[in-house]
């Protein structure tokens, strides 16, 4: 398999903006910058409006003060750097053309206190070899379980296609379309409840056809495998303060600190609102995550302009909390653990990162102190208090290695938050896209509905190069390329093979 190419730039296109193009970006994390730069680098008089006083959204850093007086950079959780992530590893190259600052994450096993753990790294890209190396090698997956399976539902996995994926499955669960599989409880905790819910929902909370479109994008349609890399330091020294240089040496105006409350048309333009002074632009990219921009567009003058996009924001789910917690040990975990390990059957606790084992500063930490640093994650997590939640994944994570039960905690740095967007059964066709039905006014971010394939951060970085590209085509300009995966299963097409079971 290769990438595709799924958006060519037309040469007889001018590169560059005409003089005087400007545009207004709400939101500065990964959809807001990747709009930014590419609308900078074309000549557009970008200003870039963000609440938070760092760059990132989800994916932002800042600094934590440790007792002593030691400083460390924070974050809202660890992140994967998938190789298939095209479009955000070309923004990425803005900051570091090698990616120097990556580094690759060897093993990616799945562990559990119930069952022997996987290992889902080294396996072929292209399918049906994935699946059949995956069943060979798979402590879970037996070959008879696999050939017991319902071929309708194994069907429908290799059989990606948009169009009919979604009319197909988006009105059902994905624990419903898992239970139609027939798997044992063991192979589908261990293959697919971690997966279903790194995506910040619960099974019976995420479309089975959003399921589907994940599993053929992160391994069926996956030309680079599902390899893995991370920063080896923080992300605002690898990623954000690089990026903000870089739209400032394009003229940028980058404003950080500065929450937009509403928008309001005016004339042929947009009013911005925010941080106590109106801003007004021709062109306006809303890149927010879900619940803010419900926020702002209900505190909007919009019915009148742009009714489609406010019945469309007023159906906007956020997925339910997802909590952070990181902890400085005053001892190193076991030699054996790996740096990342996602974690199934645990009523909290989802994934775990040893920071001191990757980090620049946390391994220099630890090589001081001689002790670690853990962050435990619960993407979709049922508590709704921080320290509650901190102190129920440390408890699940002595469960799983038991040598952390007696360490010290020196620091610990807990988060709880819902900022994540859902994806339930029906919402398919009900988010908004790129372009509203408001003139100047587009969408970006990781839940709007996309006309490519794409997941996670890469879905944020594509809509946010997408509705570049919008604002470049009124100005005249050819178009930002855009690199993806297959978007056709490899049985797409293929009639059903009988009645699927009922759930």
């Amino acid at each position: 398999m290769r990438p595709r190419r799924l958006v060519t730039p037309d040469p007889l296109l001018a590169h560059h903006a005409p003089p005087g193009s400007e545009a207004v970006v709400v939101g500065g994390g990964i959809a807001g910058v990747s709009a930014a730069v590419v609308l900078a680098e074309r000549g557009v008089a970008v200003t870039l409006l963000e609440g938070a006083r760092y760059l990132g959204g989800r994916l932002g850093a800042w600094p934590e003060r440790l007792p002593g007086g030691d400083e460390q950079m924070v974050e809202h959780g660890f992140h994967a750097f998938f190789r298939h992530y095209y479009t955000w590893r070309a923004i990425l190259r803005r900051a570091d053309p090698e990616l120097a600052f990556l580094t690759p994450v060897k093993s990616y096993p799945v562990i559990s206190a119930s069952w022997p753990a996987e290992d889902l790294s080294g396996l072929p890209a292209a399918p049906p070899l994935n699946l059949l190396a995956l069943a060979l090698r798979s402590k879970s997956l037996t070959r008879r379980e696999l050939a017991a399976a319902n071929a309708d539902t194994g069907r429908a996995l290799l059989a990606y296609d948009r169009a009919a994926t979604y009319a197909e499955f988006d009105d059902m669960d994905a624990a419903t379309f898992l239970d139609q599989f027939g798997m044992t409880e063991r192979s589908r905790s261990m293959l697919f409840e971690a997966f279903a819910r790194s995506f910040f929902c619960n099974q019976a909370e995420l479309s089975a056809a959003e399921l589907v479109a994940m599993f053929h994008y992160y391994f069926l349609g996956n030309p680079e495998g599902i390899g893995f890399d991370v920063p080896a330091t923080d992300y605002a020294t690898a990623v954000w303060n690089p990026l903000r240089r870089h739209l400032e040496r394009h003229g940028a105006d980058v404003r950080t600190g500065v929450r937009v409350s509403s928008v309001e048309p005016d004339g042929q333009s947009w009013r911005v609102h925010a941080g106590g002074e109106a801003l007004t632009t021709r062109h306006l990219v809303v890149a927010l995550d879900p619940g803010a921009l419900r926020t702002v567009v209900a505190a909007s003058a919009l019915s009148g302009v742009a009714p489609q996009l406010v019945r469309q924001c007023e159906n906007l789910r956020v997925a339910p909390p997802f909590a952070v917690s990181r902890i400085w040990f005053d001892r190193d975990v076991a030699a054996a653990r790996a740096p990342f390990s996602a974690v199934s059957g645990q009523p909290n606790l989802d994934s775990i990162a040893v920071y001191s084992r990757f980090e620049e500063p946390s391994v220099r930490w630890a090589g001081v102190t001689g002790g670690s640093i853990v962050e435990l994650h619960s993407y979709s997590c049922r508590l709704d208090d921080a320290t509650e939640a901190a102190r129920a994944l440390r408890h699940e994570l002595a469960t799983l290695w038991p040598e952390t039960a007696d360490a010290t905690v020196l620091h610990t740095y807990d988060q709880l938050e819902a900022t994540a967007p859902a994806f339930p059964p029906g919402s398919a066709g009900t988010r908004p896209g790129i372009r509203t039905d408001a003139r100047g006014l587009r969408v970006a971010g990781d839940f709007v509905e996309m006309p490519y394939l794409s997941g996670l951060m890469e879905r944020s970085a594509m809509s946010g190069v997408l509705a570049a590209n919008d604002v470049l085509a009124e100005l005249g300009v050819t178009a930002e390329p855009i690199l993806g995966v297959p978007q056709r299963g490899l049985l797409a097409g293929v009639p059903r093979f009988g009645k699927a079971k009922s759930g």
